[in-house]
């Protein structure tokens, strides 16, 4: 599916072949209601230009994004988005957000996921994310997918599956021939890997990134031959100074 050029922070899907996505950059963020099958915007929040917008989830009737660089989000009637109301929370900073349906999950851009009450906003659990007893920084974009918390790497062409019960990354996806095709058809320069949405009815899952012109629906599959690379050069950058 092809997308209007936007930097995408949060994604996320909804029924009938919806979905919402919160677009960053300050004077160009968003809350958009999108038609899946031709990238069509519905519905569109634009945001105050001193606002970044980040993360997006979907918890009942109610979008709940954060933003950048600023310990605050908003929370929008899904139906209506102009109707909206402003929160705190307790993060140092929001990137990411996910739910389960009961909680919410969020990302700072270090390694720590963040558990949140959604009735009060307030962080009720850390958990520092780790591969091979080394911390995961830059986590960003996160969805809940099959009882596991995936996230963005940022900087990378990696998605993490986290466990909810520990913080472990318990495998990784590999995405590099995504960003390369679109380099080598569009000869122009794009973003990073940065939107996981998952159809939970009907197992789909959609990839996108920052400045993507399109949205992929893809398959996992398990590497057929062992994998000679370095996944923790690969996937795992440098904490950043403030993490």
């Amino acid at each position: 599916m092809s997308l209007d050029l936007c930097v995408t922070q949060g994604l996320l899907y909804a029924e009938n072949d919806t979905l919402f996505e919160s677009t960053g950059m300050n004077g160009a963020s968003s809350v958009r209601k999108v038609t899946l099958q031709t990238g069509k915007v519905k519905a569109i929040q634009r945001m105050p230009y001193s606002d970044f917008g980040e993360g997006l989830t979907l918890l009942g009737d109610r979008l709940i994004q954060v933003t950048w660089r600023q310990s605050t989000g908003y929370i929008y009637d899904r139906h209506n988005l102009s109707k909206f109301e402003k929160f705190r929370h307790d993060m140092p900073d929001g990137w990411g957000l996910a739910t389960d349906g009961k909680i919410l999950y969020g990302s700072d851009g270090s390694s720590t996921l963040y558990q949140i009450d959604p009735q009060t906003m307030k962080v009720v659990k850390k958990q520092i994310v780790n591969y091979q007893g080394d911390e995961v920084h830059r986590l960003n974009e996160l969805e809940y997918v099959y009882d596991e918390v995936w996230a963005n790497v940022w900087m990378t062409d990696c998605i993490a599956r986290i466990s909810q019960t520990d913080g472990s990354v318990l495998g990784w996806i590999l995405l590099p021939n995504l960003r390369e095709g679109l380099l080598h058809n569009l000869k122009k320069q794009i973003d990073v890997l940065n939107g996981i949405a998952w159809d939970r009815d009907g197992d789909r899952l959609f990839v996108t990134g920052k400045l993507w012109p399109k949205l992929y629906e893809i398959k996992l599959h398990p590497l057929k031959t062992p994998f000679n690379g370095d996944i923790k050069q690969m996937c795992m950058p440098p904490a950043f100074p403030f993490s």
